[in-house]
């Protein structure tokens, strides 16, 4: 074999002592090859099988060797590219389509406004079980967050109330000069909240909406869901099951389809 250190045949004796370093090179000895035992000390013939096997072996590792160094130097063709390019164009629809972006999106909104009435709703709960004389705003008036900048928002909130006035105003002050006129500042210990919220939208469209009765010590506030799972009929729809009457129970579904959070019973202030 190729590259291996052999030695002459010995007959089996003992390497004499210091021989050790006097190895020869020989390619082949009548077509066998002799090893040396550390153990014993003595020659060993290796069999002609492991021999061919071995070299065999060599040669192969050499030839995929040899094989994987030409065709990693390979670039790609054109049709594999193109091939490539229209697999991840197939996947990308796919995903926009199974996905929807833009309803994930509206729905991520639709939840904030959800959160947002749930928060106001516990605030304002806990703000007329501990305040002596309770102020939640004028009678028949029907209060909104309207953005600065010229945003107009429609006449009466949009119908949404039954009130016959509107107030707009984009402060979210907490201390009752806000577009809530609740000073929730009054609360023993402090306001609950830093800041009033607003519509993640607020727009003319997407804005949050309040009325309150100070005699009755009664509120209802409103938000309108953007999304198909939200919305009024949608899988998880909160606008027609909220107890309020746009929609009432059993109605049917409508551009003033709107979800409703409060203490009114019925909620129709």
């Amino acid at each position: 074999m190729q590259g291996r250190f052999l030695v002459k045949k010995l007959n089996g004796r003992k390497i004499p002592k210091g021989g050790t370093g006097a190895v020869q090179f020989i390619p082949k000895i009548n077509r066998s090859e002799y090893i040396f035992s550390s153990r014993t000390g003595f020659l060993k013939e290796m069999p002609m099988s492991l021999v061919d096997n071995r070299e065999w072996l060599f040669n192969r590792r050499n030839k995929i060797m040899s094989y994987m160094i030409k065709t990693s130097k390979k670039g790609f063709t054109l049709i594999e590219l193109l091939i490539v390019i229209g697999i991840l164009a197939i996947l990308a629809t796919a995903v926009i389509l199974i996905l929807n972006p833009v309803e994930l999106f509206k729905q991520a909104r639709d939840s904030q406004r959800i959160s947002d009435m749930a928060t106001m709703k516990s605030a304002l709960a806990f703000y007329l079980s501990t305040v002596s004389g309770a102020n939640l705003g004028a009678a028949g008036t029907c209060y909104a967050y309207a953005p600065a900048g010229g945003v107009a928002l429609p006449a009466d909130c949009g119908l949404r109330h039954t009130a016959s006035a509107e107030v707009y105003d984009a402060d979210l002050s907490v201390d009752g000069t806000g577009w809530m006129p609740i000073d929730l500042g009054q609360i023993p210990g402090g306001a609950p909240l830093s800041a009033l919220p607003r519509d993640p939208q607020a727009s003319a469209g997407k804005f949050y909406s309040y009325v309150g009765n100070t005699a009755g010590g009664t509120f209802e506030m409103n938000a309108d869901m953007e999304s198909g799972r939200y919305s009024c009929g949608g899988k998880d729809d909160v606008e027609s099951t909220d107890g309020g009457d746009k929609p009432i129970a059993g109605g049917a579904c409508d551009a003033s389809s709107v979800y409703e959070v409060g203490n009114d019973p019925g909620l129709n202030l």
